[in-house]
């Protein structure tokens, strides 16, 4: 059990400054408890970090959304930075299947260029082409889209552990005897690219998807990894870290091997000192 060291820091600190005994029983087994804490916090192994880029709440969430997702190699550098071990990132599909891209909206709310349906868009070719447009606000503004393939090669550059998440708005083409075949090439070829050099997690929460992706990548399935931590509604501006304290608390004691926040700049610092 993963915990802070902190939890009965007033006794230990007055038996520790007055010289007291500890003479009954009670008091000794409260000590010894104590101890035990804080040599469980010191010895529990932290939990991998795995970075998400936070979606805000109802109402107006698209038009609030900062576009603050690791689908571009600026937010995945930034994740780096801030301590993450792995990134969390989106797998789109354009028209027909003939690109898988890294894009969490099903429009192409927050780019440049008319609004439509990112299944709708061609990747190079046609007005509006997806390829051509660029992240319209937030902080990775003028970033452009990118292809799973090319998103993968950068993320494993980094180091860093690429955990996909194939939207529920791919099932149509995936799912189409006309494009389906093409369409899980453009997913799973880069995928088993990379495979060897890099860790690539995959799900779905479309229950079809996830049963093809364990069928195709039985291996490679998220399963229990990276379990979701924060428990504050992510909005714009986002809520203060410390509104997810006791629930970062409360799963840290569950001692997970893996965790996934919307803060992970800030989960990070939380967690130095209680765990190694």
């Amino acid at each position: 059990m993963a915990c802070t060291p902190s939890r009965f820091p007033l006794t230990l600190a007055v038996a520790a400054a007055g010289g007291l005994a500890v003479s009954s029983p009670a008091s000794a087994s409260h000590a010894s408890h104590a101890a035990e804490v804080e040599r469980r916090a010191v010895a529990a192994s932290c939990p991998l970090v795995f970075g998400h880029g936070g979606y805000p709440a109802q109402p107006d969430a698209t038009a609030k959304d900062q576009i603050r997702q690791a689908n571009n190699p600026s937010a995945v550098d930034d994740m780096k930075s801030w301590g993450a071990d792995g990134v969390e990132a989106d797998v789109q599909l354009t028209r027909d299947g003939t690109k898988a891209v890294m894009w969490h909206n099903v429009t192409s709310n927050g780019l440049t260029g008319a609004k439509k349906k990112i299944t709708e868009l061609w990747w190079a070719r046609g007005a509006g082409a997806l390829k051509a447009r660029r992240i319209d606000r937030g902080p990775y503004q003028g970033e452009k889209v990118h292809t799973l393939r090319a998103w993968l090669k950068h993320v494993g550059s980094t180091g860093l552990i690429a955990l996909l998440e194939i939207k529920p708005q791919t099932k149509s083409i995936l799912a189409s005897s006309a494009h389906g075949a093409r369409a899980w090439k453009e997913i799973s070829d880069p995928i088993r690219e990379r495979q060897g050099s890099q860790r690539i997690l995959v799900y779905s929460t479309d229950p079809w998807i996830q049963a093809e992706l364990g069928r195709r990548h039985p291996s490679m399935l998220k399963g229990s990894a990276a379990r979701w931590a924060d428990s504050a509604a992510w909005d714009e501006p986002p809520p203060a870290w410390s509104a997810n304290a006791t629930r970062w608390e409360s799963v840290l004691t569950e001692s997970p091997p893996s965790i996934m926040t919307n803060y992970t700049r800030d989960y990070r610092r939380w967690l130095n000192g209680k765990c190694t």
